[in-house]
């Protein structure tokens, strides 16, 4: 129904944020990755899937057109939902997932939360095929780095901050080499300035 909303970025919360356009706001479900992608007050535009099902209507949304593709093939596995979908996409990026479909990667697939063997393994298995050669994906794993990240901004919004404004230091920090405990020491460095 919509393919993408652009508007201001008005809340960023634990799993969706707030998109003001025309005066309405939408409340996007979306992934750590995107999450990180994004701004508080400036204006966004995210790719969009809509949901109605028997206990409500739901908009889910990503800052890539790959992570949502990414997440309308995970869909398409059975008994995966969205909710297990956008838990696979905050662990792992589309491009990990792709790898991990194409080596028969099961573990790497099981770090997300809520997936075990057996449903890594149906990942696998019914989305083998659908998976074109054509895609190149890249081949840095960057698990360890957001498994960092989100230690990090777990550990500092427990100090009171909004996840907004660390979202916003994090991303003007060199990433690359920290751990979690470094990364909270230069987030409090700079949001104490």
């Amino acid at each position: 129904m919509y393919e993408y909303i652009k508007g201001k970025l008005v809340d960023i919360k634990e799993d969706y944020v707030i998109l003001e356009n025309g005066g309405i706001g939408y409340r996007i479900y979306t992934s750590r990755n995107s999450l990180i992608d994004l701004n508080l007050y400036e204006n966004a535009t995210i790719y969009t899937y809509f949901v109605v099902r028997e206990d409500g209507v739901y908009l889910y949304g990503f800052t890539t057109e790959e992570e949502l593709e990414m997440f309308n093939k995970l869909i398409m596995v059975s008994k995966i939902g969205p909710k297990v979908a956008l838990g696979i996409l905050s662990t792992l990026t589309p491009g990990q997932i792709v790898n991990a479909i194409r080596n028969n990667e099961v573990d790497i697939l099981c770090s997300a939360p809520g997936i075990g063997k057996k449903t890594a393994n149906r990942i696998i298995l019914e989305l083998k095929d659908r998976i074109p050669d054509s895609i190149v994906v890249d081949e840095e794993n960057i698990l360890t780095k957001n498994n960092h990240v989100q230690l990090a901004i777990d550990g500092i919004m427990t100090l009171g901050y909004s996840k907004g404004e660390v979202l916003k230091t994090i991303k003007q920090l060199d990433l690359n080499d920290l751990d979690a405990e470094q990364i909270i020491r230069e987030v409090l460095k700079r949001l104490s300035n």
